[in-house]
Parts: structure tokens; C-alpha cells; sequence
């Protein structure tokens, strides 16, 4: 498939952008049973794409991502379309076509456009980001493109299938507790969550305000740098959001992994991992040795409470976030004659949200309630501060960590839902990076042997650095990714189906026939 910075060289020299959102446009359509977008406005994609044309024709300068198309996350503002963040209670019926606009753009949004990207549509995704398979989106599931049986991963499903099955070259998700790395290892891509406070997060619908970062996801690192140097960098509108410069991530240059000391903790590789999964990161460290770096066997002592400490604060700040979607400010409301506010309240809300929203309001609303706020939210962030130091640590002796992704590959739809306890271990590798506010990157690393019940399945390997280095971070990826190019031999068999990923350079020129099968 061409590459996100192939194709904006190739529109920036007087290929067609039009024709590049043409082909992710019947792509999409085609693959309308991933479930992977929840709203898709063809006019308004193909608008995009004759103003970058116009403009090149007119002579003007195209930015770093002219023509790609990149699917968004609904959880972004995005002013020209809807924002559900997958719930209906962001909708006045339940309905997509009631769903809530917002009056202006996040700033990822605002550099995407700034950067002459397309963007294609808006994904599905779990429920106000919460979930590990996005069956908990209020609207329907999304399958994933490997095996249409099985989860994609959560809670950026929808953007991790969308980059997979080909319907995009590039897509942006958010991570709180693994939510881009997870289901970028699910549907074999690589998938990026920035250090928090580099990308700016106003504009996205929050879950837990401490813990929420924005990032990209692609299908080589390449790419993924490419889309991280657009979205990142201050922002005044964000306090959170740190005021040092980003150095460039995307570079042409091919590293090496020589004289890279990378740490493997020791309790990343425990009871509860599939033996097929810590094969594939094994022999991955293995590469990384043979090529010049040296393994670091270190400890995190305190992984073993990273669980426990995220679902404490998370849902914590989730009831507070989530307070103010009540009936009265957004979309649904649901008032009985005769009814008082708290009716109001309760009904809306009771009709609105989700079960697993639901249940992780009332777990934050618990811990925060008087009596217990000391016992648990306060112990949480005292457990999230040991955390931290464990990571501080072990970055003195090396430059990265080299970890799993998730204990198993992709599972089945419907195979977790009723045990949430089993579905929030699936982030174990992934929680402790977020509650230290690292940068980490997943990026495929081999395959499942497969068999008559399951076909091969992508496994991925995680890379996270200290924090505001991802310079660093990026370059060890590409450099690993090198070393196991060998190793990606199979094809996502949605992707063999998209008409962006078969897209030749030669129908891209001026003139070029443009098909035309998109039905939305």
C-alpha cells in the first residue's frame, strides 16, 4: 500500500488528491461490516480534496500531508461533523442522525487541516473511551480486518481497522491506559501514544483528564512519525499541554539499533502471557542484540499494582468528566411529564450512557465519596507515584523498554464482555506507561501460527521511552521494524480488497479516470 508520505510527495507533484479520497471513499463503503466508521459525508471529503487540487493548481506551497486521507477518532470536535464519542447520549434520539455538532475543531483537527490532509470520516470506538475491544460502542461493534470473528482492540478500534482493512493511510486515536497500542497490535499496525502534555488535548471529549493523550496510527513508523510532527507542539489553549519545542520525529534516514541499551523488565514476561506472544517479543530483543544493542534485564517493582491503581483514578476522574453530560447542556434529554430535575438527570443519563460507562461511574463516584476518597483515590496516586520512580529508575541504566502489548493476541467478540475483571486485565502491559505519561509505540512483530479455528494473527511488541523522548523512541522503532521486516509476510485479507491500497502511482496523474462506486 503507498505510504502516507509517498502519496502527499506525489499530490504535492501533481498527482490528484481527489482521486486518492475516491478510492478510501469506496474502500470504506466496501468494507461497511467492519463496522470501523460511525459517520462518513463523501461530499465533504471530496471537497477537501479538490481545494488541495486547486491550490496546487493555483501554485501554492502543500503542506506535509496534502491529499492523504486520515480517519479521526469520535472523540475529537470536529466543526463540519458530528462528535458522538459512540454514545447516545451525545445524540437527541439515539440516532447517528441526531447526533451533536460541535462549533469548533480540536486542535489535532486544526493541524490536520493546516497540513492539507483529508479527513475521510469519523471512527467508532468504545463508549467515551472506555473499553479493550470496542464492543462497547453504543452503536455497534467493530470486527476486526484480520478475522472478522474477533475484537480489534479498544478503545480506537475503529481508527486501528480503518488503517489495517486499507480505508486510510493514517488515523488518530486516543490512549488513556493503552487504547491506540493495544489495538494496533490487534490488527497488526503500528499504533503511537505520545508523552503526556507533547499533543494538545483541547478539543477531546475527556475520560480521565490525567491520563488522556492523542496520537497516531499508521502502517509503518515511518508514517507515524510524519503525523505525529504535524499534531504535536504547544498549544496555549491546553494548559496541560508543555510549551517546549518538538524536535522533528520523522526522518528519512534509516537507523541502526548499535549501542542501544534496551531494558526488558522482568515482570512483563510472567505468568498469564501467551507463549506465542513472548516468543515474538523474545526474538525481537533477540534482533535488536544481533544488530549491536545491548538487553538490560531490569525490574518494575510495582507493575504488579498498575491495574488496580488505573481503575482507580480512572474512573475517578471519568465521574467527574462525565457529570456534565446530564440532559440539560447536550444531547439527549429525557423528561416524563410531571418530572423534577433529578428525574431529569437520572433518566437521561440512565438512557444515554452505556452499561460499562455506567459502571465505571459509579466506581469513581465510590472512591470519591467522603470516607473513602483517602482509602482508595489517595492511595491510587500514591501507588501512581511508585510507579513513576520504578520507570525513572531503570531509565537511568537504559535508553528504552521493550515489553509486550498485550497477554494475547486478538480474542473473540463476545468472549470477555461478561467478565470485566478478564477484559481489564487485557491492558496490563500497556497501564503503566500511561499512569507514568510516557511515550510508548507498538509495532507488529510476527504472527500466531494459526490453525483450523483461528487463522494467523498479528502480534505486536511495545518500545516506551523516558518521558519527551520521542526523537528517541521513533528511531529504535524504525530501527527494529528493519529488523523484522522479514517477518511480515502475511496480508490483512480486508486490505486486499481496498481500492486505496491497489491504488497504482499511475492513476494518481491528472486526467487519470477516476472510479466512481461509492454509494454513500
Amino acid at each position: 500500500m503507498i505510504s502516507a508520505r509517498d502519496l502527499a510527495a506525489q499530490v504535492r507533484g501533481g498527482a490528484t488528491a481527489e482521486t486518492a479520497t475516491l478510492a478510501a471513499l469506496q474502500g470504506i463503503e466496501q468494507q461497511r461490516d467492519l463496522g470501523a466508521f460511525l459517520h462518513v459525508d463523501r461530499e465533504l471529503a471530496l471537497a477537501q480534496a479538490q481545494a488541495v487540487d486547486r491550490r496546487r493548481a493555483a501554485g501554492e506551497k502543500l503542506g506535509p500531508l496534502a491529499g492523504v486521507p486520515v480517519a479521526v477518532k469520535d472523540l475529537l470536535a470536529t466543526r463540519d461533523s458530528p462528535t458522538t464519542c459512540a454514545s447516545k447520549i451525545l445524540t437527541r434520539d439515539g440516532r447517528l442522525e441526531t447526533a451533536w455538532k460541535p462549533p469548533y475543531d480540536a486542535t489535532v483537527i486544526e493541524r490536520l487541516r493546516a497540513a492539507d490532509a483529508i479527513l475521510i470520516g469519523k471512527t467508532n470506538l468504545d463508549e467515551f473511551a472506555m473499553g479493550s475491544s470496542n464492543e462497547n460502542s453504543g452503536f455497534f461493534p467493530v470486527h476486526n480486518p484480520w478475522d472478522p470473528a474477533r475484537a480489534p482492540g479498544g478503545s480506537s478500534g475503529g481508527s486501528a481497522a480503518s488503517v489495517a482493512a486499507g480505508s486510510s493511510c493514517l488515523a488518530l486515536g486516543t490512549d488513556t491506559g493503552g487504547s491506540i497500542r493495544q489495538p494496533a497490535a490487534f490488527c497488526g499496525v503500528v499504533g503511537m501514544k505520545p508523552s503526556y502534555g507533547r499533543v494538545s488535548r483541547y478539543g477531546l471529549v475527556a475520560f480521565a483528564s490525567s491520563l488522556d493523550v492523542i496520537g497516531p496510527f499508521a502502517n509503518d513508523v515511518a508514517d507515524a512519525a510524519l503525523l505525529f510532527d504535524v499534531i504535536a507542539g504547544p498549544d496555549e489553549r491546553d494548559s496541560t499541554c508543555t510549551a517546549q519545542p518538538v524536535t522533528p520525529c520523522f526522518d528519512s534516514e534509516s537507523p541502526n539499533a548499535s549501542g542501544l541499551r534496551v531494558g526488558i523488565p522482568a515482570e512483563y514476561f510472567q505468568a498469564g502471557l501467551d507463549p506465542e506472544i513472548e516468543g515474538a517479543v523474545r526474538r525481537a530483543a533477540d534482533r535488536l542484540a544481533e544488530a549491536g544493542a545491548s538487553l538490560v534485564p531490569v525490574s518494575l517493582p510495582h507493575t504488579r499494582y498498575g491495574v488496580a491503581t488505573y481503575y482507580l483514578i480512572a474512573t475517578a476522574e471519568a465521574s467527574s468528566n462525565l457529570a456534565r453530560f446530564d440532559g440539560v447542556r447536550f444531547g439527549m434529554r429525557v423528561e416524563p411529564p410531571g418530572s423534577d430535575l433529578s428525574q431529569l438527570y437520572a433518566k437521561s443519563r440512565g438512557q444515554g450512557f452505556g452499561r460499562e460507562v455506567k459502571r465505571r461511574i459509579m466506581l469513581g463516584t465510590y472512591a470519591l465519596s467522603a470516607g473513602y476518597y483517602d482509602a482508595y483515590y489517595r492511595r491510587a496516586q500514591l501507588a501512581r507515584a511508585l510507579i513513576s520512580r520504578d520507570f525513572q529508575a531503570v531509565f537511568a541504566q537504559v535508553d528504552v523498554l521493550l515489553t509486550p502489548v498485550s497477554p494475547t493476541p486478538a480474542f473473540k467478540l463476545g468472549e470477555k464482555t461478561d467478565d470485566p475483571l478478564t477484559m481489564y486485565l487485557a491492558d496490563v502491559y500497556t497501564l503503566p506507561a500511561s499512569l507514568a505519561g510516557l511515550p510508548a509505540i507498538s509495532l507488529p512483530c510476527g504472527f500466531t501460527t494459526g490453525s483450523e479455528i483461528s487463522p494467523p494473527l498479528p502480534v505486536g511488541c511495545q518500545l516506551i521511552a523516558n518521558a519527551m523522548q520521542e526523537p528517541l523512541l521513533f528511531r529504535t522503532a524504525r530501527a527494529l521494524e528493519s529488523l523484522l521486516a522479514d517477518l511480515q509476510t502475511n496480508q490483512c485479507p480486508a486490505r486486499q480488497r481496498s481500492p486505496l491500497a491497489s491504488l497504482q502511482q499511475s492513476a494518481l496523474r491528472p486526467g487519470a479516470e477516476v472510479a466512481n462506486g461509492f454509494g454513500g
